[in-house]
């Protein structure tokens, strides 16, 4: 039976939660279809499969003409609802740029299977936690990723046809293409805005422990500025290499990250936070302390106070600015030793948190949905 490959109707509202598989159109591909797919992953066998996650599987598959294709094949159990589906293929559909995954087709009828184009060096986190792996991206590569990012945010936030917000950016959402170019991927979550709209509410915030900005964990607060935090954290843990869902030294009661490198920067001792595996190479100071403000200018706590991915671009591409041009980051969010409690800061924190917390605020409660494994959340609310 050929496969049905769906087809992007531009009328289509993102936020028309009462759409449904029927309202799909469809039409015939003669370059993918179901036994082409099956042929090129060897039938989804085991050898080419990439990893899995909430949704199901990612397998490698090799058209006959040797292009590389990555397909992600949704399990029936998934927990990635057909709304979060849709929501996913539209984004991907409409969003074209240098910085984002590309999408090249999906199926709906019998399998349900979304074709990208494949990514070799696979996601940033595969990278981060591997020192062997990590010790190949030296500063120039770390910057180019930095950047890329950034660019891939500012086309999000501010240059596309619609104002999207990601939701859930990090490392593993980050692909690695042949030359190490980042790639922004997984858009099931993520929510487009009217461009006269700043930001949203939502009754369930969904996303991953350390990647969360404290408006949207405690109050589903949606912004362009919570995909800054985000932004925010990756650079620093691709300054320092180490993850921030952790603490800074596992082996004792130790700051967090962001706490580490906050208390070094006011000290004027930002050389201490550097990933030792970046001095074995060497690296611009310069380049890497304007880094680390920019990283900290993210992830205050006050979304206000966070710059927005057009200034984040020009700050980075002016790396001799200091902090004499721009104002001074203020405490980060979520800075706190691992040991301690909401009860000692006055409010929750991230050390405080488990799968199922429920996180109160300003009169609201909202029950936040978070990954501790990076395993990216579905929210199976209408958005």
């Amino acid at each position: 039976m050929t496969a049905a490959w769906w087809y992007v109707d531009n009328h289509y509202d993102i936020d028309n939660s009462s759409s449904k598989e029927e309202d799909i159109e469809y039409f015939e591909s003669e370059q993918l279809n179901l036994v082409v797919v099956r042929a090129a992953t060897n039938n989804f066998s085991d050898e080419n499969k990439l990893g899995e996650g909430g949704f199901g599987e990612v397998f490698k598959g090799t058209l006959q003409d040797g292009k590389e294709i990555a397909v992600k094949r949704l399990s029936q159990n998934s927990s990635q609802g057909f709304h979060e589906l849709k929501n996913e293929l539209v984004l991907a559909a409409k969003l074209k740029h240098r910085n984002l995954v590309e999408l090249l087709g999906v199926c709906l009828q019998d399998e349900k299977l979304i074709i990208y184009e494949y990514m070799p060096n696979r996601s940033l986190d595969t990278f981060l936690l591997d020192p062997g792996r990590r010790q190949q991206l030296e500063w120039s590569k770390r910057f180019v990723i930095i950047c890329g990012i950034a660019r891939g945010l500012l086309y999000l936030h501010e240059e596309s046809r619609m104002k999207v917000i990601h939701r859930d950016l990090k490392p593993s959402n980050v692909l690695l293409d042949a030359d190490m170019n980042p790639k922004i991927s997984e858009f099931g979550i993520a929510r487009a805005f009217h461009r006269d709209q700043s930001r949203d509410i939502t009754r369930r915030p969904v996303g991953t422990l350390g990647y969360m900005s404290p408006e949207y964990a405690y109050w589903g607060h949606v912004s362009s500025k919570s995909d800054m935090f985000s932004f925010g954290v990756i650079v620093l843990e691709m300054v320092t290499g180490r993850r921030n869902n952790s603490a800074y030294d596992s082996e004792i009661d130790s700051v967090s990250v962001l706490s580490h490198v906050w208390d070094k920067w006011r000290t004027g001792s930002t050389s201490d936070v550097v990933d030792p595996l970046l001095a074995e190479s060497g690296y611009p100071e310069t380049e890497v302390v304007n880094c680390i403000e920019v990283g900290l200018l993210c992830v205050q706590e006050n979304p206000s106070d966070r710059p927005d991915a057009s200034a984040v671009v020009l700050m980075l591409s002016s790396p001799t600015s200091t902090s004499d041009d721009r104002r001074a980051p203020s405490r980060p969010a979520f800075a706190f030793s691992s040991g301690f409690t909401a009860a000692a800061s006055g409010g929750p924190t991230a050390g405080s948190w488990s799968s199922d917390s429920v996180l109160i605020g300003d009169q609201q409660r909202s029950t936040a949905t978070v990954s501790e494994n990076e395993v990216s959340i579905s929210e199976l609310q209408p958005r």
